[in-house]
């Protein structure tokens, strides 16, 4: 794909096309979708960076790149998905399977064979990458919900939600993960008694 013009001005009155050339207005449910997975998806960026700043000497860096920079891949086709008009499809458009939820399921498991037993629930926040890996979990419970709503409308594939589902699992489990390997704080709630 090849972008030579940023600007359109074809979306000025509100609206947008979906890919296959359907109009929709721009706060429409699936644009908001697709949207806040776009969202999630820069979050996701913002932990690479800190991730990447990291002394090398940060035994588990190289692999936290890897599993984000797989994540927003999947979140750029599932995207892409969400922005494809129901029915619609096109040469080499992108899936996300059941094959994709299972290794999020994989990491998950990985990650948890460092980690302690959780006591009490987890401050969002510690260290600057597991911070962002907190707020990219909380956007993507938003996009699952958003799905979720999407699909009592229009036809979405369940694949998606399962994989939102479990990805806001593993960027929790990342998050803490981080935390652990990567010397950062984990702060617990406090009850008041």
């Amino acid at each position: 794909m090849r972008i030579s013009k940023v600007y359109t001005k074809s979306g000025d009155a509100g609206k947008t096309r979906l890919a296959g050339g359907q109009e929709v207005w721009k706060d429409s449910l699936r644009v908001e979708a697709y949207g806040t997975v776009d969202e999630l998806n820069s979050v996701i960026g913002l932990a690479r960076v800190w991730n990447a700043e990291q002394p090398d000497h940060v035994k588990t860096k190289s692999t936290l790149e890897d599993h984000l920079r797989w994540i927003q891949n999947k979140l750029f086709d599932l995207g892409g998905i969400l922005a494809t008009a129901p029915g619609e499809t096109f040469k080499n458009m992108p899936v996300v399977t059941d094959d994709h939820v299972v290794r999020l399921e994989r990491l998950i498991d990985a990650c948890q064979e460092d980690l302690e037993p959780l006591k009490e629930f987890i401050l969002p926040g510690g260290g600057k990458v597991s911070g962002f890996l907190h707020q990219a979990r909380t956007i993507c419970r938003r996009a699952e919900r958003l799905c979720v709503n999407l699909s009592r409308e229009e036809e979405v594939s369940p694949e998606l939600v399962r994989f939102l589902n479990r990805l806001s699992d593993a960027l929790f489990v990342l998050a803490r993960w981080v935390a652990n390997t990567q010397g950062e704080p984990e702060y617990l709630w406090e009850r008041e008694t």
